[in-house]
This record gives C-alpha cells, structure tokens and sequence, in this order.
C-alpha cells in the first residue's frame, strides 16, 4: 500500500483559512457563544436547574467546534511555520476563546452557589450521569475565581501576555537558521526544526557534534530574547497563579492533570532512585559508539553500524505495515484506526524545511476525525514516533460517542495511550530483527524512550522547578538560565554525559506553552503507567475491551482513582513505578549482554 506522506486539510474546511466554510464556521461559533451568554444569564437570574441540560449541550458543542478550528488553523502555521499569514488568525481564535471564558465561569460560579440538595438533583438528571465527575470538578474551578469583572480583564490581558509571548516565541523559532558541513565537505543550511531532527538522527558523529555546536551557536545569538519570553511568560502565569490563591506554582498544574501531589513525589523518588540503571548502559553505547563517553547530542543517535551490520532506512510504507500489523495483536480496532489514518490523509510526515519541530496530534471533533504532525526520515524510530501519535488518535476515537466533557482526558494519562502503542512497534522491532546485531541496534532504539523519560524529562522538571522559585524573586537574565539548565541536566544524569545543551531551555517548545504549566513531567508518568499496562496486557484474555474501558474512563476520574479502579495500584506507593523500573533493566540486562560480542 502506498501512503501519502501528506495530510489532508481540506476534508475539515474547503479552501483553508481563507475558505467560505472556515469563515462560516467562525461565524456560527460567535453567534453561538452570544447565544450561550444570554441563555446562562437567563438560567441564573430565574434559578433554572432543570434547562442546565440544554445549556450543557450548547456548551459542549462550542467547545468541540473551538477545538476543530483551533486545530486547523495551527495545522496549517506548523505546516508551513515560517509564513506568518496565520499569526493573525491564531490571535482571533484566541480571542474567541477569551469570549467563551466569560460565561465559562459565570457557569462554574452558578454551580459552586447551588445549595448541595440541589448539586446532588442535578447530578442525577440522565443527561449528567455521564458527567457527574466533570459537573464536580467545574464546580470545584469556581473556588479558584476573582470578581466577574478582573476575570474578564484577565481574559483579555491573557491575549497579549501568556498567549502573546507563547505565540512571540513561535516567531522567534520561525526565523532561525544554521549551518553546518556535512562528512562530504558540503555546507548545508537548516532550519532550527530540522537542525532538532538531525541532533537526535545524524548518523555521523563528528556531524553531529558540529550540528549541536552550531544549535547551541545559533540559540546563543537570540538568547536575551528568548529569556525575556520565558521570564515574561512566567511571570504572567505566577501574577494570575497568586490572584487566584494557589498555593504554589504546581497546584495548578497538578489540577490540570488530576493527579495528587504524593503521587507526583513517588514517582520523581523513584526515578532519582533508579537513574544509575542508565550508567553502565550510556557507557557500553559509548564504547560501541567509538567515543570514550557520550555526549548530549549522542542520547538517541542512530548506531550506525556493529560488526559489518549496518542499519537498513525505513520507508513510510514499512513503518505504516509494522505499526498496523502489530496494534493488531493487541487490539483490532488500535489496527483498523491506524489503517484508516493512512488510507485518508490524517498524518503529516513529510522531511522538508519551513515545518513546525516536533510532533503532535489533535483531534478534530466536529468530523470526528484526529490530525498528526510529525516529520518522517526513515530511522528505525519513526516507526514509534507514528506509533506514539497514533495511539492518542486512537484514545480520542474510542471517546466520541460520549459528551465532549468525557473528551477532556488530562495530558499525563494521554501520553499513556501514546506510550502504550510506542513500546507495542518497539518491542515488534526487536522481536523481529533476523540478527544478534539488528536486535542490538533496535533494543537501543527502544532503551532512547526510558532515557528520555527518566532522565531528560527528569532534568527539565529541575530546572523548571529552579526556574519558577528564582522567577518569583525577579528576572532571570539568560546567563543564569544556562547555568540552571546544565546544572539540571547533570544532575538528572549524574553526570553520565560529556558534553551538555545549556540552551535547552530556549530549545525547547514545551517550556514555551500558555495552556499547560509544566508541560514536562506527565510524559514521565505517561511512561511509567503504560508500562505497567503493557505488563498487565499481556496476561487479560481480553485486553482490547480491558483497556478501551480504561481509556473512556480518562475524563471521568482522578489519576489515582483510575489506576485503582483498573490496575487494582496504589499509585501515592512506589511498588507500581518500580514494576517499570524493572520493565527497564531487563531491556539493559539484555543490552549490555547482546552488545559483548561488538566490544
């Protein structure tokens, strides 16, 4: 089968941004939260609990049509991110959004003042008993808001502060550049996207190393910059975070993700616990590496080639036929939703300048269909880049038939559904591989993941964590930031590395995100908590059922409750996060003794 190496846009809206059907869509969504505006006044000057239903119904449907177009307009800035045409239109659906949080909260504020007799009626109505989690927890926002009419500045001053410097910082990545000279002599030109993709792929190290002296190079040159964004977007986040009366900056963030703050100090003990794992691992990589010890750029470059085994390139339609054939073995609809996402354009993978870096998934819930982005180069790891985006798309469509609120499934158990069918394409790579040396070089791809998560991931908590308490006393100049980064990252790989990346911090978009303070740690916990139901699914005579109830049940809980209520863990306990630990050093265990042969 061949596959386009191109989404298709124009299934959502007709003729993109400037199209009659964008256009129009934009217009219904206004008319709808003018209308959403008036019938919750309505309901809250005459007291009507029982309209609530009808209420919620508008409600819901503005959110998902939001979301649809949200994502289409971004989908076509990361597609095309030097262009700053769209920059305009992203600024008006955030305006869109500052419109809908005004009656957003005047209908969190009706429902944290309806006496508990009432609360507990309304929960009982058929059109909630889906939502009973959802009603709770947009009750519970209202504690967390000011006055009506400071909310409805805040919302207006967030367009030009945290929205504003996140979307400066898009503009600032957008122009950057590098250059660097290839093993053949050649000087090439890339863009900072692509200059990420060839740090973490270039199969030459001594390329490499150029390549991530130039990055760091190039970052240098706009690092005053890229601090006062950082400063400016924090600061803004800690003012409104202290307006509200939360207690520190990560209640906030914890809320986001439903997760409790025990469970959050049990898993970062038990990753600082278990990071030496790694040592003799990323010593024997060196050793097969030809270099006496790695360096930052080194974490998940290719071994390019063990004994007279070298590495065969991976075409898009390979990667696609693996993942499909393998999700099959777990579950037939994880299959069927991967074909269905190749066979009608849902993915984004083509390698050229002027994209967006990284990668990611959306979902489009007025077609009830998910986009992906992402940038293919034909690594053994793209098959599990794929793989991680579609196993979101996959979490999003085993939702639809429920309300939009069940959607609203938090990050750090959406990188669970990700993670889970990452390992499913690894573990298939491993298994598949027809030499000791083949298995050795994709055991090593697989071993990038646990690197990441336990110790990269591990690094950026740090140093955001240092950041926001310096933040809180006063600016932070770029020279400190760069030492907080280095000093981070040392000491979340107990100096296993030889060479560091101080400008991370500017590096990385994550840092950068206006909706989701500390992005970082709930890819930590995604890994760990797939982990353990990749363990567990290998012993469920019926595990797609097992875990598609799993998955519906993302948004109607708390993390605890849900790993409680499905795994049967204590997740405040570390037994559940050492059962990955050990998941990890039978992979090194097997590693270390596949590589002897190769010394």
């Amino acid at each position: 089968m061949k596959y386009s190496l191109n989404w298709n846009l124009e299934t959502i809206f007709k003729g993109g941004v400037a199209g009659m059907e964008f256009k129009a869509k934009m217009d219904v969504l206004e008319h709808q939260i003018a209308e959403f505006k008036i019938r919750l006044k309505n309901l809250v000057q005459q007291h009507q609990v029982v309209q609530m239903s009808n209420l919620f119904e508008l409600y819901q449907n503005i959110l998902a049509g939001y979301l649809t177009v949200d994502l289409f307009v971004n989908a076509w800035a990361a597609d095309d991110y030097t262009n700053p045409a769209f920059r305009p239109m992203q600024n008006k659906i955030a305006q869109l959004g500052a419109q809908l949080a005004q009656p957003e909260k005047q209908l969190q504020s009706f429902l944290a003042q309806l006496s508990a007799t009432e609360f507990a009626e309304l929960l009982d109505q058929p059109a909630f008993r889906n939502l009973q989690f959802n009603l709770k927890e947009q009750r519970q926002k209202a504690h967390y808001l000011l006055e009506p009419t400071t909310e409805n500045i805040l919302d207006q001053l967030r367009l030009d502060s945290l929205n504003g410097w996140s979307q400066h910082y898009e503009t600032l990545v957008a122009g950057l550049t590098l250059s660097f000279e290839d093993e053949k002599g050649q000087q090439q030109t890339i863009s900072a996207g692509q200059a990420l993709n060839q740090i973490d792929g270039y199969p030459d190290p001594k390329v490499r190393h150029a390549i991530m002296q130039a990055y760091e190079k190039m970052w240098t040159t706009v690092e005053d910059l890229v601090a006062d964004t950082l400063n400016h977007l924090a600061g803004a986040r800690l003012t409104e975070q202290a307006a509200r009366g939360y207690a520190d900056y990560l209640e906030e963030p914890l809320a986001l993700n439903r997760m409790s703050r025990a469970t959050l100090q049990t898993m970062w003990a038990v990753v600082d616990a278990h990071k030496d794992i790694f040592k003799p691992y990323l010593a024997r990589r060196a050793q097969l590496m030809g270099v006496e010890q790695l360096g930052w750029q080194d974490q998940t470059a290719p071994l390019t080639k063990l004994g007279t085994y070298r590495p065969q390139t991976v075409t898009y339609d390979e990667a696609a036929q693996l993942i499909i054939d393998n999700f099959a073995k777990y579950s037939p609809k994880m299959a069927t939703f991967a074909q269905h996402a190749f066979e009608n354009g849902w993915i984004e993978a083509e390698d050229r300048p002027g994209k967006q870096p990284g990668g990611w998934m959306e979902s489009v819930p007025d077609i009830k269909e998910s986009r992906i982005f992402l940038t293919f180069t034909g690594s053994p790891n793209d098959a599990a880049t794929i793989a991680h985006e579609l196993g979101h798309g996959f979490h999003t469509s085993v939702l639809q038939d429920l309300p939009y609120l069940r959607n609203d499934y938090a990050m750090n158990v959406a990188e669970t559904a990700s993670t889970f069918a990452e390992l499913i394409v690894n573990d298939a790579n491993v298994r598949n591989a027809q030499s000791d040396a083949e298995r050795l070089m994709l055991l090593d791809a697989k071993l990038a993941n646990p690197v990441a998560m336990f110790l990269n991931i591990h690094a950026r908590y740090l140093f955001e964590n240092e950041f926001y308490q310096a933040r809180q006393a006063g600016y932070v100049p770029a020279v400190q930031l760069n030492q907080m980064m280095e000093k981070a990252q040392k000491i979340a790989f107990d100096n296993g590395l030889s060479e560091w990346h101080p400008h991370f911090w500017a590096s990385k978009l994550h840092f950068y995100a206006d909706d989701v303070p500390f992005y970082n740690f709930p890819y930590t916990f995604g890994y760990l908590f797939s982990a353990g139901i990749y363990a567990w699914a290998q012993n469920q005579p019926n595990f797609e059922a097992a875990y598609v109830d799993l998955l519906r049940d993302t948004a109607a809980m708390s993390t605890e409750d849900l790993a409680q209520k499905h795994l049967g863990v204590d997740l405040t306990q570390p037994a559940f996060f050492e059962a990955g630990v050990a998941q990890i050093q039978a992979d090194i265990d097997e590693y270390l003794k596949l590589s002897l042969e190769f010394l």
